[in-house]
């Protein structure tokens, strides 16, 4: 039997009365997987730059709760490590964590103002790592628990105009691939999750690849339910993705530029609709607290 048909068979873990921590969680992605994980039972904390969003989001989520929702930057360890402290002393022990919390400038890579190069590094990629961290700290002692990083299927590949977001969410894929390793034996899972590009404000004015749709944000939430209950090391969304995106990796350089340009990928970021990006552009550079020297060349959060 192959470990993906033993996997399939196990029982699922419940997610009943678990303890769930969402970084980015008040808006997106985050949202739509606090919601799911609500309505199986999870007790839920939603962390975000807007505290006061993500108050009220946790307060609306359905399921039993008790819920929680407060100010998050995962750019410092003590705002990381108070939101996880706050989430324990409303729902309990953390059982799971989500890092979800990042940001994705596009724009010609030359153009990119080192302040928002440095900006992707500190929230996409050392906030991924304290946040783990922080994490472990809670869940080693008690033999149990799970981390789940939100990457993106840009980690898995390059993609013009996108250069510093691809090298972060590559980093987040390493993290977990080495993780998943050091970690066997302990009884704290980790699991990598890698989406296509979803049909949320960050999408707006963007292109997709030939022949792919934006995915749907409860696609990627239903992917991490599933696997809390059935753990795995790592997914894509949707899955059938990873059957194009892993052959890349050994493909030689023209290759993968003739794979680019037959689905369309090496034009995702590029051309795209900067009226229809405006109003997130303006509130996402604002969250950030950086903004590129090209009004194109701005923070969105994911």
């Amino acid at each position: 039997m192959s470990s993906r048909q033993h996997a399939l068979r196990r029982a699922p873990r419940p997610l009943r009365g678990r303890v769930v921590a969402i970084s980015g969680g008040a808006r997106g992605l985050g949202l739509a997987m606090g919601q799911a994980l609500a309505e199986r039972g999870c007790r839920v904390a939603l962390g975000d730059l807007d505290g006061d969003l993500a108050a009220a989001e946790a307060s609306a989520l359905a399921g039993p709760g008790p819920h929680h929702g407060g100010s998050l930057d995962v750019t410092s360890r003590e705002s990381f490590a108070a939101f996880l402290d706050e989430a324990a002393r409303a729902l309990g022990p953390l059982d799971v964590l989500v890092n979800n919390a990042g940001i994705m400038p596009i724009g010609p890579f030359a153009e990119e103002d080192p302040a928002v190069s440095r900006r992707q590094v500190e929230i996409n990629v050392l906030g991924v790592i304290t946040g783990t961290q922080l994490a472990l700290d809670r869940m080693l002692p008690r033999r149990t628990g799970h981390v789940v990083n939100i990457a993106s299927a840009a980690g898995k590949v390059g993609l013009p105009h996108e250069a510093t977001y691809c090298a972060t969410k590559h980093a987040v894929v390493g993290l977990g691939d080495a993780l998943w390793f050091e970690l066997r034996g302990t009884g704290v899972d980790i699991t990598t999750v890698c989406p296509n590009l979803a049909d949320t404000e960050l999408a707006a004015g963007m292109r997709t690849s030939r022949g792919m749709r934006l995915v749907r944000p409860r696609e990627v939430a239903e992917v991490v339910v599933s696997c809390l209950e059935r753990p795995r090391a790592e997914v894509t969304v949707p899955t059938w993705l990873g059957g194009l995106l892993k052959p890349q990796s050994i493909m030689p350089p023209r290759m993968r530029l003739a794979m680019a340009r037959l689905f369309g990928t090496d034009r995702i970021a590029v051309g795209y609709d900067a009226g229809a990006r405006a109003g997130y552009v303006e509130r996402t550079s604002g969250e950030a607290g950086v903004a590129g020297r090209d009004p194109d060349v701005a923070a969105r959060t994911s």
